[in-house]
């Protein structure tokens, strides 16, 4: 069984991750920070591309006040083996899932897998996963991950912490490009709840055929 899968999103209000620069940090405010931190610590593992590694450099480590469990493992999609060895991402307890010949990235484990279009297929990510017992994974970016995803149909639920700022078409979307020719092609969502966090609005989300 493949692990359930819920996406995280940070947004602006009209769904953007970042401005056109890419200055993404911080769009939401310390109070959903630390609610996505508590998503971290509830997942077996937390997924993003490179493009997030090499704009970011994030720890992907779930930091509480007295957290003491797991910190869950670290899955980077790295097409063509872009990660630096120097990455934060690359001190252990990460998984880099390439189509490029593997070779050593610091202390992670570097794995080849099928490709779609030219990046890891969906499957073949969930597959590794799979193998490694992970049952629960939390994807953070970026858009094109985020619609990789989606357009599988396996994004079980969506926690969407949205700011109060906007940034304009010019702005880098939290989805990209779904390629939809009808509404009803759409991916469906139920609304679970919406409640404040600091200055921003946390929206939780389930698949509606879920």
């Amino acid at each position: 069984m493949r692990p359930r899968i819920t996406l995280k999103l940070a947004t602006s209000l009209d769904g953007r991750i970042a401005t056109a620069s890419g200055e993404s940090q911080w769009i939401t405010g310390p109070e959903a920070r630390q609610q996505g931190h508590r998503l971290r610590a509830s997942h077996d593992a937390i997924l993003v591309g490179v493009e997030t590694v090499l704009a970011d450099d994030p720890e992907l480590t779930a930091r509480l006040p007295d957290y003491t469990g797991a910190h869950p493992l670290r899955v980077v999609l790295d097409s063509r083996l872009r990660t630096p060895a120097t990455a934060k991402v690359a001190s252990g307890n990460t998984l880099i899932l390439t189509t490029a010949a593997p070779h050593a990235i610091g202390q992670a484990e570097v794995v080849a897998v099928t490709a779609d279009e030219g990046r890891p297929a969906v499957a073949a990510v969930l597959e590794a996963l799979t193998a490694r017992n992970i049952a629960s994974l939390l994807i953070e970016g970026g858009g094109r991950v985020a619609a990789s995803f989606l357009q599988a149909g396996v994004v079980d639920a969506i926690e969407w912490f949205r700011a109060p700022i906007l940034l304009g078409g010019e702005g880098r979307p939290c989805v990209a490009s779904l390629a939809l020719a009808k509404l009803a092609d759409a991916p469906k969502f139920r609304r679970l709840g919406v409640e404040p966090v600091g200055d921003d609005l946390w929206e939780r989300y389930a698949r509606s055929d879920g």
